[in-house]
């Protein structure tokens, strides 16, 4: 790797997990990409990085989940949609006066809740449920 390549990589990484931080209080910023981008730049240059994002007490969890494919939870789906759509309630209510910013807004939000709609929903316990309706144990059951 280049010698100015890590250090740029982990610059990156760095201003894409704070915008992904402060996409979590403003709907209008994406938060996902941010975090996503973020490990991808970690993943290329710094292992200590990498593994303090994917352990992060905030986001870690959701982005492992969303790395592996699992999606998010319906609970976290809903948290999200709730807050989006107060949040982009809020602004248009008081702090928005243009009609075709409201509109934007209006947009964005529709098009975050159809991703978020469409997205995998991760149910915790299925994985270990299909398992066993298979017959197949789990790796820490003990043999009867």
């Amino acid at each position: 790797m280049h010698i100015l390549m890590r250090p740029l990589l982990i610059t990156i990484g760095t201003i894409s997990v704070a915008l992904g931080l402060v996409g979590i209080f403003l709907p209008i910023l994406p938060t996902t990409p941010f975090l996503l981008l973020a490990a991808a730049c970690y993943a290329r240059s710094s292992d200590r990085f990498l593994h303090w994002l994917l352990h992060n007490p905030w986001f870690g969890a959701y982005i492992r989940a969303y790395r592996e494919g699992r999606g998010m939870t319906i609970s976290s789906k809903a948290l999200t949609l709730v807050a989006l759509w107060a949040t982009l309630a809020l602004s248009a209510g008081f702090a928005v006066s243009s009609w075709w910013i409201r509109l934007l807004l209006l947009v964005v939000g529709v098009g975050v809740t159809i991703h978020l709609l469409k997205m995998r929903t991760h149910r915790p316990g299925a994985h270990a449920d299909r398992k066993a309706a298979a017959g197949i144990a789990p790796p820490d059951a003990e043999e009867p």
